[in-house]
């Protein structure tokens, strides 16, 4: 399956996660375009074809906001695909719980309610960490790729 996965990463965090990611699905044999919303230019390293699947990574910005960034990498999806998008998208997120419940991965939720996302968003507290995060990153990537399998195979 052609993957899209496209993040940003403030302090590494979410970085991680996405390497976590991306490996897992390479390994199980999937193509994964990796995209860092941050490094620039989003509209000319977007793929030409639309992929199966988009994986989208973000941290939050303040009081449970999207950054800027991942704000200008979801108006290129948007006028590179159009809305709603032709393909599924999955979100995941880094935050911290010390700013309180109602803001923890507030980015990850509010881009998934954008996109209407048929997945569960996957939380992780600042950086994965140990053997418990690395199951639950596999866990999530697992589940979204069965699902949207069973969603192109119908």
């Amino acid at each position: 399956m052609h993957i899209l996965l496209a993040f940003v990463s403030l302090s590494g965090n979410t970085r991680e996660v996405a390497m976590l990611v991306r490996a897992h699905c390479e390994a199980l044999g999937h193509r994964v375009d990796w995209l860092d919303v941050d490094a620039g230019d989003i509209a000319r390293a977007l793929p030409a074809d639309p992929p199966a699947l988009c994986l989208l990574g973000s941290w939050t910005d303040n009081a449970g906001r999207t950054p800027a960034e991942m704000k200008e990498g979801v108006a290129a999806l948007r006028d590179r695909f159009g809305l709603p998008l032709p393909f599924p998208a999955a979100v995941f997120g880094t935050g911290e719980t010390q700013w309180g419940e109602e803001y923890y991965c507030g980015a990850a939720h509010r881009l998934a309610r954008f996109f209407h996302s048929p997945y569960p968003v996957l939380e992780i507290e600042q950086m994965p960490h140990g053997a418990a995060d690395t199951h639950a990153i596999h866990h999530w990537t697992d589940a979204v790729l069965a699902t949207t399998e069973t969603f192109t195979t119908c």
